[in-house]
């Protein structure tokens, strides 16, 4: 059974909340009236997979993620503070990392609901809020006028979910099913107060089960592979050969679609079956082996995970007509983002966990017409952790000390800060469940990765320098020239730690539950599909 994990965050609920107050986070002067907020959250959706963020590899058009990036602020340096579904969801709601909010890991944690978050805050100050969605966290959503959120991590078709504690039966595609409750949230909302609407999505998340609809959305295309395809690990130590998340091995047959999918109905299942049923076929007539299997199973990933995201981008779109139709689109603050980023076949990956640029960069994009100039681009550091002062400072509503981010205000007028952050923080603990992904702390500048491997067997450290090697291939610590940039960026990770409240040494508890596969947790056995 999850329990609450123990950490700092025990102690920091049970202190008495100190606050900072609006007037000392906007501008001097600055009056402004309560905006509208909605927030779209996405499952591993990575910045590679909006075309707003040009990736060489042009892998798909989102013209409505797009749109929002156009008609406002597209941030290119927005970092998870723990890349993994869970503890990044605690860090946005509590604007507090990892060891704070007490969600250390996905395995043996359950949310700590009695700690302030800001849907809370927002509802206190006159908000109404609505939590629609992937929740994900193990305890109820609260500080919600109105929930409904699909249990654990949701299924794609026809989705079981639980309203305001009560189980509903949905029918159809979940990315749809999500924005039809989000539109209809709306609808009925109370038009005197502002509304803060979180409208969480599922996709893209494995097993990446397209929208029927989306099946044949490519054509048939053939996707550039990335450069990093068949990395081979060398260059590094050994947490990176030890991993267990990549396409040539770890890729089940749920996830290339050769085994049914269980949720579905019989006339859906027949849409689904004319689509893959044919293909499935000649994939086990060709007798791939290798490389060429490897190149196969990275082009079947490519289409439903890309066939996932076109499905969140016209709900995006659904959304935004709604809102222009009823004139909501001027007061809003619509922010869309991402738990974390996700591996595209970079290094040979799929999935996340690491503090490497695919994996520990996520998207953000957010139109405020009001205050964000029409397509303006921000180069700053910026993090998921932020989002909560962000959005209480956009209210005018006092934000705990206790949170650790900062109010992302003054980036959209234009205004960067003296005293803006230039390095940040990163952590990583669940290990070996799921993936082997081995712990690690990381300093991170604009240039440089000091990163620190601890725990269960492997103590060491590696050092990135991105300017001259931003496919992240060789570990450069130790090596001549370095010295002292290393020497610097450890001072900074004492630093860091310190002003964060890090605790010494980690606690091994924060680990995990020491299997592969929990049995509460359980994925398909991974296992290579059988070719004749």
């Amino acid at each position: 059974m999850k329990r609450l994990c123990s950490s700092l965050a025990l102690l920091s609920v049970a202190t008495p909340l100190s606050f900072v107050t609006a007037a000392e986070t906007a501008t001097a002067g600055d009056v402004r009236k309560q905006p509208n907020i909605v927030f779209i959250l996405t499952d591993d959706h990575a910045w590679q997979a909006i075309s707003a963020y040009g990736d060489e590899r042009k892998l798909i058009s989102t013209p409505h993620i797009d749109r929002l990036a156009r008609e406002g602020m597209r941030f290119d340096r927005c970092l998870v503070t723990n890349a993994l579904c869970g503890p990044s969801r605690a860090s946005i709601l509590t604007g507090t990392y990892s060891h704070i909010n007490g969600f250390v890991n996905n395995s043996n944690c359950r949310f700590d609901s009695s700690q302030p978050t800001f849907p809370k805050l927002l509802h206190a100050a006159g908000y109404q809020t609505a939590m629609i969605g992937k929740w994900h966290l193990e305890t109820d959503p609260t500080g919600f006028d109105f929930w409904q959120i699909v249990p654990g991590q949701g299924i794609y078709y026809n989705p079981p979910m639980i309203r305001n504690g009560e189980p509903v039966a949905t029918t159809g595609y979940v990315t749809d099913v999500i924005t039809d409750v989000s539109i209809d949230w709306l609808q009925r909302r109370d038009k005197t107060k502002p509304f803060m609407l979180l409208s969480w999505q599922k996709a893209p998340h494995r097993s990446w089960e397209p929208a029927l609809r989306d099946l044949d959305f490519d054509g048939g295309r053939q996707y550039a592979e990335p450069p990093t395809l068949f990395d081979d690990y060398s260059g590094r130590g050994p947490a990176v050969r030890e991993q267990d998340m990549t396409i040539r091995h770890t890729l089940n047959e749920a996830d290339l679609k050769l085994v049914p999918v269980k949720s579905m109905t019989d006339e859906q299942r027949r849409v689904w079956d004319d689509y893959y049923g044919p293909r499935n076929a000649a994939f086990q007539a060709a007798n791939l082996q290798g490389d060429d299997f490897v190149r196969w199973k990275y082009q079947r990933y490519m289409h439903d995970y890309l066939a996932c995201v076109r499905g969140v981008d016209d709900n995006v779109g659904r959304l935004l007509a709604y809102l222009g139709r009823e004139g909501l689109l001027e007061n809003t603050i619509i922010v869309y983002s991402s738990d974390q980023g996700f591996f595209l076949g970079e290094h040979g990956w799929f999935d996340k966990r690491w503090a490497f640029e695919e994996s520990l960069r996520t998207p953000l994009i957010v139109r405020w017409p009001e205050v964000i100039k029409p397509g303006s681009i921000n180069k700053d550091i910026v993090s998921t952790v932020d989002f909560a002062e962000t959005f209480l400072d956009a209210a005018q509503v006092p934000v705990p000390a206790r949170m650790q981010g900062r109010s992302l205000l003054p980036l959209f007028k234009g205004e960067r800060p003296a005293d803006w952050r230039t390095s940040y923080y990163y952590s990583y603990y669940e290990y070996p469940a799921f993936h082997r992904v081995q712990p690690h702390e990381v300093v991170v500048t604009d240039r440089y990765k000091l990163v620190h491997f601890f725990g269960k067997g492997n103590d060491y450290w590696e050092l990135y320098d991105n300017a001259v090697d931003p496919r992240e291939m060789s570990d450069v610590h130790g090596k001549m020239g370095y010295g002292d940039v290393q020497g610097q960026l450890g001072q900074e990770l004492k630093r860091l730690r310190m002003e964060l409240k890090v605790p010494a040494p980690i606690p091994s508890e924060w680990f995990g539950i020491d299997t592969q596969y929990p049995a509460h947790l359980k994925m398909p056995a991974p296992v290579e599909p059988r070719a004749p």
